[in-house]
């Protein structure tokens, strides 16, 4: 299993470097940014598993990039940090889709338990979520295979399962092949030449009759792009 990593919007430069110096020790990889239109940025193209998200700041607010991320990756994993100790403010994250809440300032130790405790509701949520329908299709995880309306089913490879439940997880962002290396096969692009990602595309299009390329389209020189809702 990969090392999660932790996306951090936070203005503020000393909590910023705060909460990232104790996620980095506690084992994890971070990504951080100081506005809000790094932080839009970030959270809508870096791949992360959680997002600790800061509520006022420059540029757009923690508010404005929840509501963004729902509409783009609404599955995804989010902690709210903010001053405001208000009830109406909290009320307004959690029911825009923050899983988590905190109030500044916040123990290192607390801020870690919550950490902990929403990594492992997401993943059982990613582990619940065993299909995913398609225009022409249904993906059925559990058992790595395509189901089609005609009855036919194609299987897959372990490896090819694992990418496509990746690309489930990052629809319509583009992914970097080194992003694939990194989290699906467990390796460092930077120290790695290899043509498997490409490979791995090529059988999952044809195992999913994507033969003009509309289920998993190629951005030039970006990488890749999936389309659940590509009409085949």
């Amino acid at each position: 299993m990969q090392t999660p990593t932790i996306l951090v919007i936070e203005d503020d430069t000393a909590i910023r470097n705060g909460v990232v110096d104790i996620l980095q020790y506690a084992g994890y990889q971070t990504i951080e940014a100081a506005d809000g239109h790094q932080g839009m940025k970030a959270a809508l193209e870096c791949s992360y598993n959680l997002l600790l998200l800061d509520v006022v700041m420059p540029g757009p607010s923690g508010f404005d990039i929840l509501e963004a991320l729902r509409k783009k990756r609404p599955g995804q994993a989010v902690i709210m940090l903010t001053a405001r100790g208000e009830e109406r403010d909290r009320i307004h994250g959690l029911t825009h889709g923050a899983d988590d809440y905190v109030v500044k300032p916040f123990s290192m130790k607390e801020l870690l338990a919550r950490v902990d405790a929403v990594l492992r509701r997401s993943c059982e949520r990613v582990q619940n979520n065993q299909t995913v329908q398609l225009s022409h299709a249904t993906i059925d995880f559990k058992h790595s295979k395509i189901l089609f309306p005609s009855e036919e089913e194609t299987h897959l490879s372990e490896k090819e399962a694992q990418l496509l439940q990746y690309f489930t997880q990052s629809e319509n962002r583009i992914v970097s092949k080194a992003e694939l290396l990194q989290h699906v096969w467990g390796l460092q692009p930077q120290h790695t030449e290899t043509r498997t990602v490409d490979v791995h595309i090529m059988n999952l299009r044809q195992k999913l009759r994507d033969s003009q390329q509309q289920l998993i389209t190629t951005a030039r020189g970006k990488g890749y792009q999936f389309h659940p809702n590509a009409q085949l």
